[in-house]
């Protein structure tokens, strides 16, 4: 993939949702941060679970996916056409078939494809190895501005009709996915241990015995066995620099909301979001035929918002 490519698997999910249920967490500060280079979700400082970390797979990060000129140039075709009210304060421009997600009803409507300028994004996805095979029947243009208070709260995109990966690219400014996990499960913490090297211990060099019983011992070498928190009181921070791609898949798709709180919007940010096609769709599904028609009109690259 063109830029810098970070890749690993984790638990998280993104906008256009059967369910986007009342704000349930308090927009405060996310108690953990992603770390693309790692793939882990690490306790932020001078908070609770400062010094310990967890797996958090799912999550395909790409920063500079397009260049500055490239994204000028997006920008410039989006605004030549209407962007419509949306809610929490922000606008979108829709290219896709008619859904009414709640009665799992779906057709082509007046979807005439994705835009043109879109054709060279989607090609470019094709060299990142976690998009392999994938083909967006759908873009949705989401427009965030300070001023109109917009946000969106924590919500799993639908999974009846749109697929397993979630393709986002973040243009004109930076953001924050705020992940959040609202099951009775429990996460395992493992802490972190050469404070010499700044280093984490990864999570198989613990075991249950390896406590460390003298609390006030802080040396390199104190070993803490892992601990257990509730999923519901864990956030995760996922940092989305200008011009990123991110996808989301696995347990990030399923298992985790994912939310943009006002705070995170500093100035214009657009959100593009391409989804895929869920396999009841898809070759070998009850509406494969469909999803073929679908997919056609999609790749024609000719279309405008519906």
């Amino acid at each position: 993939c063109r830029g810098k490519s970070w890749k690993y698997l984790t638990s998280v999910s993104f906008p256009h949702t059967l369910f986007s249920p009342p704000l349930l967490f308090p927009q405060g500060e996310d108690n953990f941060t992603y770390c693309p280079a790692t793939g882990l979700a690490k306790g932020n400082e001078h908070m609770e679970f400062a010094g310990w970390a967890f797996p958090f797979p799912g999550v395909f990060l790409m920063e500079e996916f397009i260049s500055e000129d490239e994204e000028s140039e997006i920008v410039e075709l989006m605004d030549q056409d209407d962007w419509k009210p949306s809610q929490s304060g922000r606008k979108k421009q829709d290219y896709g078939p008619k859904v009414n997600f709640k009665k799992q009803r779906l057709k082509a409507g007046s979807f005439t494809g994705l835009p043109s300028f879109s054709k060279k994004i989607v090609a470019q996805m094709k060299a990142c190895s976690v998009l392999g095979g994938f083909l967006p029947v759908e873009q949705c243009n989401l427009d965030y501005m300070p001023g109109r208070g917009s946000a969106i709260d924590p919500h799993f995109d639908d999974w009846w009709l749109w697929g397993e990966r979630l393709v986002s690219l973040n243009l004109l400014s930076k953001t924050v996915l705020s992940m959040s996990c609202d099951s009775e499960d429990s996460i395992q913490l493992f802490h972190t241990s050469s404070k010499e090297n700044g280093e984490l211990s990864p999570p198989g060099s613990f075991t249950q015995t390896s406590a460390c019983k003298n609390s006030g011992e802080e040396g390199i070498n104190s070993i803490l066995s892992p601990r257990l928190v509730p999923s519901k009181e864990v956030t995760v921070a996922i940092r989305l620099p200008r011009r990123s791609l991110v996808v989301l898949y696995g347990d990030a798709r399923y298992k985790w909301k994912h939310a943009i709180y006002r705070k995170h919007i500093e100035h214009r940010r657009i959100c593009v979001t391409f989804r895929e096609l869920s396999a009841e769709f898809s070759a070998g599904g009850r509406h494969e035929e469909l999803g073929k028609e679908l997919l056609e009109i999609a790749l024609s690259f000719q279309g405008r918002p519906v």
